[in-house]
């Protein structure tokens, strides 16, 4: 399969390059970025060339990965399926319940294949432990902490200056990594009810439709030192918590470009592909609507 990369910020230069270079079964073929010097510098560190013409790129390869701004990778995403190309998505589709539509259509459309790139559904640890127990169901209720410290004082965060980060906060870049193990354990999302805490602290209330509940705790600027993630389950089974991340984002981006390259030899859409991107996206934006109103929106 050739692949391109499109991007070239921190997430693209230090996960996404490298492991699209290593991957064994992929041709890296170019990279692409609004800014054509950008693009040559790093396709240049990693031995492939840089496209000025984005159009190019995408007539010369099977698939892209992407590594931008949500509020730039669904047009590009949508462009790239017209094109014929698979697509490697990254966390969240968009911002917008329309444009992540967009892309879900097109992937749809042009019959192309498509996995988002959540990192702990592709955990080597994670994925069995998820599977395990949706299997085991009977579980009554879920809580997820995901309490980064990217803006907190002290945080040598390299993603502190992205802008979609700072004007969204928590509930749009750590949401959607609760959600991704959420949902597949628990079911599909009935009802969401927001509140917000300190900063841009997000406290979420879940409805499931199978009849559980879940709390999430949402933030990015929590104290350094008061940092972390956690994950528990309670049911009939007694208690489970989501084993702790022990590996970086470079294995589970192999894992991810994997799945992809089945997805697309067999033709059978990921249980992780654009639509269930898409639906993280609505339960987001049904979260929003309720931090705005005080109440509880049904999604």
């Amino acid at each position: 399969m050739r692949i391109g990369l499109l991007g070239t910020g921190p997430w693209a230069e230090r996960v996404h390059a490298p492991v699209l270079a290593a991957h064994p079964g992929l041709e890296f073929t170019g990279v692409w970025a609004r800014r054509p010097e950008a693009a040559a510098a790093l396709g240049e560190a990693h031995g492939v060339p840089g496209y000025a013409d984005l159009d190019r790129l995408l007539d010369e390869v099977d698939a892209v990965s992407i590594a931008l701004p949500p509020t730039v990778q669904a047009g590009l995403a949508v462009r790239a399926a017209q094109a014929g190309c698979h697509l490697l998505l990254d966390k969240p589709v968009a911002l917008t319940v329309p444009d992540a539509r967009a892309v879900a259509e097109a992937v749809r459309a042009h019959e192309v294949a498509s996995v988002v790139f959540f990192t702990v559904r592709f955990g080597g640890d994670q994925i069995p432990w998820i599977e395990r127990q949706a299997a085991l169901g009977g579980w009554f209720t879920g809580r997820s902490d995901w309490l980064g410290s990217v803006f907190a004082p002290g945080s040598a965060s390299p993603y502190a200056a992205s802008p979609w980060r700072q004007e969204k906060g928590a509930l749009w870049d750590v949401g959607p990594h609760a959600l991704s193990v959420l949902l597949p354990v628990l079911g599909d999302v009935t009802q969401v009810t927001a509140v917000a805490g300190p900063l841009d602290t997000v406290h979420l209330v879940v409805r499931h439709a199978a009849g559980a509940s879940s709390t999430l705790a949402l933030s990015l600027t929590a104290p350094v030192a008061a940092g972390g993630t956690g994950m528990e389950l309670r049911g009939e089974h007694g208690v489970a918590h989501l084993p702790e991340r022990g590996e970086g984002p470079i294995a589970a981006l192999h894992r991810a470009l994997d799945a992809l390259q089945t997805s697309a030899g067999t033709g059978e859409p990921h249980p992780c592909g654009v639509d269930f991107g898409l639906r993280v996206v609505e339960i987001l934006a049904g979260a929003e609507r309720s931090l705005a109103t005080g109440a509880p929106v049904e999604v």
